[in-house]
């Protein structure tokens, strides 16, 4: 089973237990896995590379080897992260096996944000990869896609259903890559107990609707648990691309109830 790790904060005067597991996986179709995670206290990235070759993979590693650094220097905020995506893009263009096959990976995730008495999550995102709130027992996706599709649905030109079979289902509009960065869309969601973060690649929502990733959530109280049964279930529909998920949740240490509310400020 994928392994759940804990982290203690105290939000409020209130002490909540921070708990998580990531698991990624080849899947069933591909040759190589492009994806890769990171699921650090208080980071939790995924990222799916794409190009020819080694491209995908040269681009996910490069973005998630400059964010652990962030990590470990201590001080996670929206300079350091963007500095260290400025530098994963020098890091890709520069890496002797980048292709022109328009290597580059999409970012998403979330990290807890603590400003003295104030705390909150933030999330970011580039690409299509994507990060869901289970909060009331209502699943929200949290992020906007950065694709075509999206931008089709957006403009009120293209349905949910008809975007699933749409033939530029996997074209993306903004990602890490080999060219000048553009900054990821950040939003900024209160901390309370009980709520639930899937974070996921493509991999994931191809074979998973959103009502199958709520049933493993309430199925599955420990955040490894649930990433595994999550990932043996996309495997099972197809697996037809690198799958790649982190759960982190919130409890709080008295075990008292959370208050309801609207997910995203």
């Amino acid at each position: 089973m994928a392994e759940t790790k804990t982290h203690r904060v105290t939000v409020a005067q209130r002490p909540l237990l921070l708990s998580w597991s990531g698991i990624t996986d080849q899947g069933r179709r591909r040759e190589t896995n492009q994806d890769a995670f990171l699921a650090d206290y208080p980071l939790f990235i995924v990222a799916d590379g794409m190009g020819g070759h080694a491209g995908g993979e040269i681009a996910s590693q490069s973005t998630v080897t400059r964010l652990q650094a962030v990590v470990s220097s201590g001080k996670v905020d929206r300079p350091s992260i963007e500095n260290a995506l400025e530098l994963a893009v020098g890091d890709i263009a520069d890496h002797p096996e980048t292709t022109d096959e328009g290597t580059g990976t999409t970012l998403t995730g979330v990290y807890f944000d603590s400003d003295g008495d104030e705390s909150h999550w933030i999330a970011l995102n580039i690409g299509d990869s994507r990060v869901y709130l289970l909060r009331d027992d209502r699943l929200v996706q949290i992020t906007t896609d950065h694709s075509v599709v999206q931008e089709l649905i957006t403009a009120g030109k293209l349905s949910p259903e008809e975007a699933e079979g749409h033939p530029y289902s996997n074209v993306i509009t903004r990602a890490v890559g080999a060219s000048e960065l553009t900054a990821p869309d950040y939003v900024s969601i209160d901390v309370r107990p009980g709520d639930r973060f899937v974070i996921c690649s493509d991999g994931l929502t191809k074979e998973l609707t959103d009502y199958g990733i709520q049933h493993f959530l309430r199925e599955h109280e420990d955040p490894g648990a649930a990433v595994d049964a999550m990932l043996a279930a996309a495997l099972e529909n197809g697996g037809r691309d690198n799958v790649t998920l982190i759960i982190v949740q919130v409890t709080a240490e008295d075990d008292s109830s959370s208050p309801s509310g609207n997910p995203a400020e």
